[in-house]
């Protein structure tokens, strides 16, 4: 087998693989470093191949640290590859390595959306020299630890009946009310970051600028991999989202809504409007995105729980970070926290998160 780097008009070709993979992943498509490309991320993306046949791909993402001369080397939610093929799994692994050194890179740092029950893909990644990063069960990793996927693959009246009668009724009351859900256009995007940012004074969370929002367009949904939803009452947009799409999964990572008409329950009738898109596509799982890991009814994050919950929706952990080190030095003065790195790490961190609308 052959690991290479590929060119842009192998983009097609690359994304196909994504999407059949066991656990592929949007986060692991080539549009996805464009995106980060404008935030300061340098993207590579990689095959595996044997006799012209793709066995794994990886789009992986390095940034500068504050060791001059040395980076990080990130693989959002990948790579993607049947971890049964061990084949391609080793020769990937070998050539994420080498590709890591050439860049200076300290470590490898992975999050694949796997459930936590896989234990034995984690053994997998510890025999190939990875070690767990834990963080806890409430947002602290750089990708949510804990989400809320729903199986969609019953027809749409079953999958309605199965709501909790609450969510049912809140559905119909906003048909009722007259709240319509279409798809937005590029020029509702800035009343979409509107409402983002009233919900984000509301909520009291950090957003990205506009400008992210406008790489977001031009990269994601102008190619297909994501959609605008907008939600409008007596001529008003009172709330949007955007969900995104790979295989057989559609995720929703944003939404916004206002102060006003909130009555009307339009968020209800966003979702439901986009688990029917997600249909359409064919997918097999629309998921509610990211919750903290405690589901104590309590908590003071239960609410997120609570509206997911409505819709059939069942808390599930992944396996989490893991890091390969390429510098055992370097990586333990950066798992450690030491003062140089301390800083860095934290706002590191905090802005890779933001690809999850998380802050």
């Amino acid at each position: 087998m052959e690991f290479r780097l590929i060119e842009k008009d192998e983009k097609e070709r690359f994304n196909r693989f994504v999407a059949s993979a066991p656990y592929g992943h949007f986060l692991q498509l080539y549009e996805w470093g464009d995106v980060k490309a404008e935030t300061g991320w340098k993207p590579f993306r990689a095959v595996v191949e044997k006799n012209g046949v793709i066995h794994a791909t990886a789009m992986a993402l390095v940034r500068s640290l504050p060791i001059p001369g040395r980076t990080l080397m990130y693989i959002p939610r990948g790579p993607a590859v049947d971890w049964a093929d061990h084949e391609a799994v080793r020769c990937l692994w070998q050539g994420l390595k080498e590709l890591a050194r050439s860049r200076s890179a300290i470590l490898i740092k992975i999050d694949p959306e796997i459930p936590v029950e896989r234990q034995d893909i984690a053994r997998l990644f510890c025999s190939d020299g990875f070690t767990p990063y834990r963080t806890g069960g409430n947002f602290e990793s750089i990708q949510p630890r804990f989400a809320m996927p729903l199986s969609i693959e019953k027809d749409e009246e079953e999958l309605l009946q199965s709501f909790h009668h609450k969510t049912r009724y809140n559905i119909r009351l906003a048909m009722r009310k007259g709240v319509e859900v279409r798809t937005g256009t590029q020029e509702e995007l800035p009343f979409f970051y509107a409402l983002l940012q009233e919900t984000a004074t509301r909520d009291r969370f950090l957003i990205r600028d506009f400008a992210y929002y406008q790489s977001l367009w031009r990269s994601m949904i102008a190619a297909g991999h994501a959609r605008l939803f907008v939600a409008y009452y007596q001529s008003e947009m009172i709330a949007a989202t955007i969900a995104f799409h790979c295989g057989r999964k559609v995720w929703y990572i944003y939404g916004a809504s206002g102060n006003r008409h909130r009555n009307v329950m339009p968020n209800y009738l966003l979702q439901w409007e986009m688990i029917r898109w997600a249909k359409s596509l064919g997918c097999q799982v629309y998921d509610f995105g990211g919750v903290a890991g405690d589901v104590d009814p309590e908590h003071p994050l239960y609410g997120l729980i609570r509206f997911k919950k409505g819709f059939g929706a069942q808390v599930v952990e992944y396996l989490g970070e893991y890091d390969l080190p390429i510098d055992p030095m370097l990586y333990w003065a950066w798992a450690k926290g030491l003062p140089i790195l301390r800083q860095t790490r934290s706002s590191l961190i905090r802005g890779l998160r933001r690809i999850s609308g998380r802050g």
